[in-house]
């Protein structure tokens, strides 16, 4: 894994389909100092507490068959909206001038989710991306994990 480097008032992004902490780096690439900048969190109850309708029917083209559809997963479709969401906010930041950098931690699904909402403002300003979740660490904890990781130097 290369090392990625993290230069003062650069943002460290962690964040899962339910969380976000945006934080800027007040120190310098040698020694990061992360501090939190924003929180975002969005409630996701399980799927099925938030809708437990029977799967819908079909009818085809010709004859009398049918056929069920797959039930839609709504936890998932609230990670997707939530991570879209994160996604024009990075946006915004960047082409306000906010940060001029961005460096993502997240889980590899949430990736993979991010990905496809990436602005191509944040993708010139995204430095690298860590696949690991460590959205419900203590900042000083996540500082320490992408050190001894060597994700970031």
């Amino acid at each position: 894994m290369d090392k990625m480097r993290i230069d003062k008032g650069d943002w460290l992004v962690v964040c899962d389909g339910r969380k976000a902490l945006i934080l800027e780096n007040l120190g310098d690439e040698m020694f990061p100092n992360l501090h939190t900048r924003e929180v975002h969190e969005q409630p996701n109850p399980s799927t099925g507490a938030q809708g437990t309708d029977a799967p819908g029917r079909l009818h085809g083209a010709a004859g009398s068959t049918r056929s069920s559809v797959e039930q839609t997963d709504w936890h998932d479709e609230a990670e997707r909206a939530f991570l879209r969401g994160l996604a024009g906010r990075l946006d915004a930041a960047v082409s306000s001038g906010e940060t001029s950098a961005l460096t993502m931690v997240a889980s590899p699904r949430a990736l993979g989710m991010i990905r496809a909402d990436y602005s191509d403002v944040v993708r010139k300003a995204l430095q690298g991306e860590v696949g690991k979740d460590l959205v419900k660490q203590p900042v000083y904890e996540i500082e320490k994990q992408l050190l001894l990781s060597g994700a970031v130097k």
